[in-house]
């Protein structure tokens, strides 16, 4: 059996790309794993299963160790105090609509989140050229609609194969509701902490409802890791710092939705959740592209624009930040005058070196899709998917963010009905929950107005 995600010489290489980007000098270490053996290719891992002996494992887990050892130059604030201290310009809480009103955008955010997913699940894990081509020879190019595999030849579908788990739920001639999803996964866990331990919920709260209801083999990259370390005694806020290479990707991104909805117009606490939240698996641009997805959503159910979304957003990441530029790189090609070709190429020019599910290449591309949508599901959406990178992810992101722009009456009917009005899941007690009652509940957890 081969544990994706976890094994010591998988992790190595894609730890020396994190140390390196947080200035650490790492070149001695990289030598000896080098000199020993191992490989430094961080996107297929440090060894084949076949070329793996016990002496290279052991070597590969004593030098994480000692990368965990080596001093950054840059010390991370550790607390929300501190954080937000650092932020400028995170604006007044903003008026909530009546709650008739903001039910129906909140449940526009659930079957957005859901439909966008659902969108980008077929070819997670396939390149930018692969989705083009399959669109192609399927006739679906430019994308406008959830994939087929009808007509599909049968040298393309081999030479780009579905996602395994997904073709058989995800395709628009056999979808039937929302399939089992962590991008859907997290939400509804999270509203299930903020139902049993209030908004006044801390980071062991949130550890704790992993253990108790999140199948360790549905978590990946950071959260894997960080499951782990808590398996292992260390303690939440210690768990995303402990031999985790993943700890700015965008397994954070992708948790905080719901800290958004329970929060309309109130961008400082939806962010202060989401960073509660993300500290127990993630850091530096992982923590912020959690509080930036849950201003997002925040934003998207009092603001009239989806540009008004993105700037009332852009407050919560710190300015000067790697993430922050990108997310204004985004933006302004979203903005901007090349056609979406064009604009695409330049995301990979310039963020195609990161790992495709790194928070800030994905950061970026939802920035530009979104700025790009003018508020159209239909836009959006697309653009978050043929990029190649978190299909599902940013195409979630974004169908959650133009779903609570336009609220379940403003979303095609055509993208929402196949959702039957349901949610698979793999969290005990919440496998089939209906969307609409979702809404309901979400609305439920706002502050007393």
């Amino acid at each position: 059996m081969r544990l994706t995600w976890a094994q010591p010489e998988d992790l190595l290489p894609h730890e020396l790309v994190q140390s390196r980007t947080e200035g650490k000098d790492v070149e001695a270490i990289a030598e000896r794993w080098r000199a020993a053996g191992g490989s430094l290719d961080a996107v297929r891992g440090g060894a084949t299963p076949d070329a793996v002996s016990d002496s290279l494992r052991a070597l590969a887990r004593s030098l994480l160790v000692e990368l965990d050892e080596v001093t950054a130059p840059m010390v991370e604030a550790t607390e929300w105090t501190e954080v937000r201290a650092a932020l400028d310009g995170v604006p007044d809480p903003i008026t909530a609509p009546e709650d008739a009103v903001l039910r129906g955008r909140i449940h526009g955010a659930w079957a957005g989140r859901s439909a966008g997913c659902l969108w980008g699940k077929p070819v997670e894990k396939i390149p930018r050229e692969g989705i083009e081509e399959i669109l192609r020879a399927t006739g679906r190019w430019p994308l406008t609609d959830y994939f087929t595999a009808r007509g599909l030849p049968d040298d393309v579908a081999r030479r780009w194969p579905w996602n395994r788990r997904s073709a058989v739920n995800s395709l628009v001639e056999n979808i039937a509701g929302m399939p089992e999803d962590d991008d859907l996964n997290y939400p509804l866990l999270n509203l299930r902490v903020l139902e049993t331990s209030g908004r006044g919920f801390t980071t062991d709260d949130v550890a704790q409802a992993w253990l108790a209801d999140l199948p360790a083999g549905r978590t990946f990259t950071a959260e894997r890791i960080a499951y782990r370390n808590l398996l292992d005694g260390y303690r939440p806020d210690e768990a995303a710092r402990v031999r985790n290479p993943f700890r700015e990707w965008i397994g954070a991104l992708i948790r905080t939705d719901v800290y958004g909805w329970i929060n309309p117009g109130d961008l400082a606490e939806a962010a202060r959740m989401a960073w509660t939240d993300a500290r127990l698996s993630h850091t530096r641009s992982g923590l912020w592209g959690a509080m930036w997805a849950a201003a997002l959503t925040s934003a998207s159910l009092v603001a009239s624009s989806v540009d008004d979304v993105l700037d009332l957003a852009s407050t919560v990441v710190p300015a000067g930040s790697e993430l922050a530029a990108a997310i204004s790189h985004g933006a302004a090609l979203g903005r901007g005058g090349l056609d979406d070709s064009a604009a695409i190429d330049d995301l990979h020019a310039t963020y195609g070196h990161l790992h495709w599910v790194h928070t800030t290449n994905n950061a970026a591309l939802i920035a530009f899709a979104l700025a790009r949508s003018g508020g159209d599901f239909v836009r959006g959406v697309p653009l978050a998917v043929i990029a190649g990178w978190d299909t599902d992810s940013a195409g979630a992101t974004v169908g959650s963010v133009l779903g609570g722009l336009a609220g379940v009456a403003g979303l095609p009917p055509h993208f929402i009905d196949p959702l039957q009005n349901r949610i698979a899941t793999s969290l005990p007690g919440l496998d089939g929950v209906e969307i609409d009652a979702l809404a309901r509940r979400t609305l439920a957890l706002l502050p007393t107005r």
